[in-house]
This record gives structure tokens, sequence and C-alpha cells, in this order.
């Protein structure tokens, strides 16, 4: 749209060999799927292809069970994927197509103090000099993360409903090393196109595959775990209960390391309203929805924010070049109408959708730990498969939609057929997560009636065959 953009991060440059060892300690890995994929074409089509050149597809999940049995659950039933991309190689490509374009200027090193959108102005840090910075704006974007400065600010001059949850479990990441094929070259010690997860009831191990043959392993579990984890032997001791055949490829040594240089992280939901301000500001990503990573759609919401925005700053036909008036009002008053209503629009349009998906996350981390490996949920999931099999009408590919996405926030507002709460959140981006989650609903009624008219049956049948079998019983006397 051709604004003149400058951008502030308060972390130096992600790029440079320096910063690269301490991102590397905390970062879990991504999962980008077609809402994600559909928002990259939205603004940069061949920067989308170029993204997904460092991915690897991941077509299900791979069950480890305690005694190290497999089971493989597909994702889709037309083998749609989701994918496993590098934090670091995603951060770095888009620093590098930001700072390719134009009229995109970097500032790394440069922390948000205060801001005053009255008088459009926001106050920074400038780590290499240390001195502070006054800086003009028109319009202030902030994707500051769930600690977000912005958004703090913007509670001192909108009336915002804030919630923030920290559940009580925590994650860190532990590293599981490449192996070597016959040949001596680098091998993967698991299938790569699975998302792995060693499910335990009230935690779990996951693993995603690197291009490099390497597994970034996330361990969730309870603070009250971890707080019971204070030895080297009692790491080693409750890996041998839990997650023997993990230990051996992750290795005692290197699982001992991980825990002792890897931090404790938190796990947090933030819901609120609204994200903007007048013309002046919006807040989008984690600043203004942090999610638990159980659904693998925090980046791909985060994306999409980005393209829902996108679609309605082109409605409004909002334009970089404002029409200040004549009325001798000074600029910090004038308020660019379009570009009002649209913020106003995004606010009251995503609300309900990002609520909708942080708490289909945490349900989500339910499903993982522990209803995966139930018969009831096997049943549910086949069943849920096979009513998709028989009323849908084909798989909705992604291309088909680009024309579209790029102009309407979700076209499909009432989607036909019956289609499973997974197939919509992760494949298909014209359906709004707020409506795949009423859908969704619907349909579980449906599963659970007839969940329920099949258990009286079954029992019937077995009261009525017992009857003829003892009726046959008896004429043999």
């Amino acid at each position: 749209m051709k604004w003149q953009v400058e951008v502030y991060e308060a972390r130096p440059d992600l790029r440079l060999s320096s910063s690269k060892a301490a991102a590397q300690q905390r970062s879990i890995n991504l999962a980008i799927s077609s809402r994600g994929i559909a928002a990259l074409r939205a603004v940069d089509a061949s920067a989308a292809e170029r993204f997904l050149q460092t991915v690897i597809p991941m077509r299900g999940r791979m069950i480890h069970d305690r005694h190290g049995n497999l089971q493989s659950q597909s994702y889709d039933k037309d083998g749609q994927c989701i994918n496993s991309i590098d934090r670091t190689l995603l951060n770095e490509g888009l620093l590098e197509e930001a700072s390719a374009t134009p009229n995109i200027r970097l500032n790394f090193e440069h922390k948000v103090l205060s801001a005053d959108f009255d008088q459009r102005v926001l106050f920074l840090r400038d780590g290499n000099s240390g001195t502070d910075v006054r800086v003009k704006f028109d319009l202030c974007i902030a994707a500051d993360g769930s600690y977000s400065i912005i958004r703090r600010q913007l509670m001192r001059v909108v009336r915002m409903n804030f919630q923030q949850e920290y559940i009580p479990h925590e994650y860190i990441e532990l590293k599981m090393p490449a192996g070597h094929d016959e040949h001596g070259n680098p091998a993967f010690l698991l299938d790569p196109n699975h998302l792995h997860i060693w499910p335990r009831h009230s935690f779990m191990l996951i693993a995603l595959p690197n291009k490099d043959k390497t597994f970034t392993c996330t361990l969730f579990a309870p603070t009250v775990e971890f707080d019971r984890l204070i030895t080297r032997e009692d790491i080693l001791l409750w890996f041998q209960n839990h997650f023997l055949d993990a230990l051996s490829l992750l290795g005692e040594d290197k699982l001992l390391k991980d825990f002792e240089k890897n931090p404790r992280s938190p796990l947090i939901t933030t819901k609120l309203t609204p994200y903007h301000y007048k013309d002046r500001c919006v807040i989008l990503g984690d600043a203004a929805h942090s999610m638990v990573p159980f659904f693998g759609q925090g980046l791909n919401c985060g994306l999409e924010d980005v393209r829902v925005l996108l679609t309605l700053l082109q409605e409004e036909c909002v334009v970089p070049t404002r029409a200040m008036p004549n009325s001798g009002d000074p600029e910090s008053d004038f308020i660019d109408q379009r570009l009002a209503e649209a913020l106003a629009r995004y606010s009251a349009s995503r609300h309900e959708d990002v609520v909708a998906i942080c708490e289909l996350a945490m349900d989500n981390y339910i499903e993982m730990r522990h209803s995966v490996t139930t018969p009831v949920y096997i049943i549910k999931k086949a069943l849920d498969h096979l009513l998709f099999s028989l009323t849908a009408r084909g798989p909705t590919v992604l291309s088909s939609l680009g024309d579209s996405l790029s102009r309407i926030a979700f076209p499909t507002a009432n989607p036909r057929g019956w289609l499973p709460l997974y197939t919509m959140v992760t494949f298909r981006p014209d359906i709004s997560y707020a409506t795949a989650r009423r859908k969704a609903a619907r349909q579980a009624i449906i599963l659970t009636t007839m969940a329920r008219l099949g258990t009286v049956g079954m029992c019937a049948t077995s009261f009525y065959l017992t009857w003829r079998v003892l009726r046959w019983l008896r004429s043999q006397r």
C-alpha cells in the first residue's frame, strides 16, 4: 500500500551470529498451516513460496505409548498437512524481505518506553547510544508480544477489557540429535513427516522435525511436576519411567545438559478488547491475543491478523497519503475517518475469532496429552472422519482461495456439509475461528447423540441375544 514504514525492535538484529545463541534457548518450533500460508500469500506470494521451501510437512500425529508402541493418526483424509518451520529461519527470512523493500527501514535495539497517541509520538531508548529518541508517527502498528508495552499505553486512553491467565503448566525445550544412515550421513531418528507426541495424561512430550535432521522436543508439564525434578538422578529416573523410548533417542548426557541450560518458561493466555485507538494505533499477534501453543495456531493467527487488517483497509479505501483539513486544526487532532473505521471494524470483528482460538487451543491440550490414547476419542474421531467422507464434496485447495482471501476476510460464512473441527481450524482459512467453533459445537451434539443411540442399540442387541440364548438353553433340557 506504499506506506513509509519504520520498524523499531528492542532486540539486536536476529540475523547476527551474536544473537542466535540466545534465540535458540527458548524457541518452540513453529507449525505453519493453511491460515498462515494464505496470509503470507495475500501479502507477497513469491515470498511465501520461498518460506515454504524451508518447511517439513507433517501429515499426522505419531502417538508413542508407555510401551514404545506407535500409532499414526492422520490430520486429514485428503492428505493435507501442517508444516514444521524453524523459528529462526522464518524470522530471518521475514527480516530479509523487509530490509529489501525500499519503503521499509529497520531500527534494532530501540526499546519503546512510552507513547502519546493523541500527539502521535513514540518515546524510545536507543540501545546503541543510550540516548532517548522521540519519533512521530501517523499510525502505530504494534506486534510487541505478550508483555506488550504499547498495549499498556493503550490502556491509558481506551476502556480496555483485559484478561490474562497463566496456566499451571510450563515447558522446557530439548533437542534430539540427528542419527546416521548406513553411509554415515545425518539421518532422522524418527519419521520426519509426523508430529510426535508422548501423551502421559497430565503432561506430554512433543517432537517436531528440523531440516538438519534433528528434532526440537518440548516437554509440557505441571509446574509442580517440574519442581520435583531437582537432581540429575531425579530427571533421569522420571524419563525412564515415562519416556523410556524418547530417552534413548535424546541421550542421557544431552538431556541433562538441556535441562541445565534451557529455561523453564510459562504458558499464558491473554484476551482483550478493543485492539485499537481512533486512527492512531492497533495491536496484533501476541500483544492482542497470547494463546497456549496446543492447536499450532499462534503463528497462523498472528499472520492472519495481518491479512484480515489488510482486507479491511482495502475495503475502506484507506490510502497512505492523508488530506489535512483546512480549518487550521493541528495535525495531532486530525482523524482519518476511513482509517478509524477500518481499525474499529478490525477490533469488532476479530475479537470473537481470537477468543475462540484461545479457548480451542486450551481444549486441545487435554486432547493431545490424554484423549488421543482413549478408545472413546478414537471411535469419535473415526465417526467424525466417516461423516466428513460421506458429505464432503472434495478438498478445498488453498490455491483456489487465493484471490478471494486477499479481498474478503472470510469468504465462507456458512460452511456446508460435515467438517471436522481440526480441518476447519487448520486447513480452511476461508472459515473464521468463531464460525468453525460454532459449527463444531453443533456437530458434537450430533456425535454425542449418535454415540448414545449406538450404546443403547448395542445394549438392546446384547440383551436380545442373551434372551435368545437362554431360551435355546432351556429348550435343550
